[in-house]
């Protein structure tokens, strides 16, 4: 596949997620909704391992990097599967936009990471403060409904990254495809056991977008966006696959008041632009550095020149 046209299928998906994760849950079944979203993953994944003939790795190493995704897969996605039926959807993309930062501090606890520099601490310091802006927002919400969906939200990006670092750290060398299809295959027991004792009815209540969502999730949202993410990731350089991050929340917020008539208020906005600052900080930073110091470099070079 030509690596814009993968770049470009990450974007789309990954901005249409978040509007997509609403309108399934919007039957009143989060849990059921993502059960079927991720069963359907399975197959489509399964059918997709069949057809390349490749058989899933059941070593010791294969079974821990399964499950070092576990958390990111199951924790993650209910969480945000509940918190959808709270947020506008943009603000959900906004929330996983923080991913690298809530990895970087995390790899500050750990053995062998590198230090994070001055900018990456401003940008960290930046997301805090967007984040307290947007929950100091919702401090008006009867019932307080909201700010436990951020809670939710927050909670989601932090287990998603510890389990990315996890699978990581694990280094099993799997291909992606096999990694997503154990991850989906030891997380459906999870997501049964919790549908079975949510309460929620047998029957999951769809609505019509609702199942299309559910279709589209299951098959671009988790395979196909998923497998193009890691082409583009194994191509282009690591600052040009990062600009997907800050692009998404935009395209995202855009699609959710165009297509779902949501109306974010105005702290939000405000708190969703500085946690995008943030990020921007956070991820720029080192290649601003590198440049500057390769003109610094350049410049000494100029001045010791000898004459001729």
């Amino acid at each position: 596949m030509p690596t814009g046209l993968a770049y470009l299928i990450v974007v789309l998906v990954w901005a249409s997620t978040p509007l997509a994760i609403k309108w399934s849950a919007e039957g009143g079944a989060p849990v059921g909704s993502v059960m079927l979203r991720m069963g359907g993953a399975l197959i489509i994944g399964g059918f997709l391992l069949l057809l390349l003939r490749r058989t899933p790795r059941l070593d010791r190493r294969a079974l821990l990097s399964y499950a070092a995704a576990v958390p990111g897969v199951f924790g993650a996605m209910a969480l945000s599967y509940y918190a959808s039926q709270f947020l506008p959807s943009g603000m959900l993309s906004v929330m996983f936009g923080m991913a690298p930062l809530i990895s970087g501090l995390i790899l500050q606890a750990l053995p062998g990471a590198t230090r994070l520099r001055r900018w990456h601490w401003f940008g960290c310091a930046l997301g805090v403060a967007g984040l307290g802006v947007v929950f100091l927002d919702s401090l008006g919400v009867q019932g307080s409904q909201q700010q436990l969906a951020l809670a939710m939200m927050l909670m989601a990006v932090t287990l998603f990254s510890a389990s990315g670092i996890a699978v990581q750290r694990v280094a099993a060398g799997l291909d992606p495809l096999t990694q997503t299809v154990g991850a989906l295959a030891l997380s459906m027991p999870c997501f049964l056991v919790l549908w079975l004792t949510s309460g929620e009815p047998l029957s999951i209540p769809l609505t019509h977008r609702g199942l299309w969502a559910v279709v589209y999730l299951a098959l671009f949202g988790s395979v196909i966006g998923f497998l193009c993410y890691y082409l583009i990731l194994s191509r282009l350089h690591a600052a040009t696959v990062a600009l997907v991050t800050l692009i998404t929340p935009v395209l995202a917020m855009s699609l959710g008041m165009f297509l779902n008539q949501e109306s974010p208020s105005s702290s939000m906005m405000i708190g969703a632009v500085l946690i995008l600052v943030a990020l921007g900080c956070y991820l720029f930073g080192d290649r601003l550095t590198r440049r500057k110091a390769r003109r610094m470099a350049m410049a000494e070079e100029d001045v010791t020149e000898p004459p001729t």
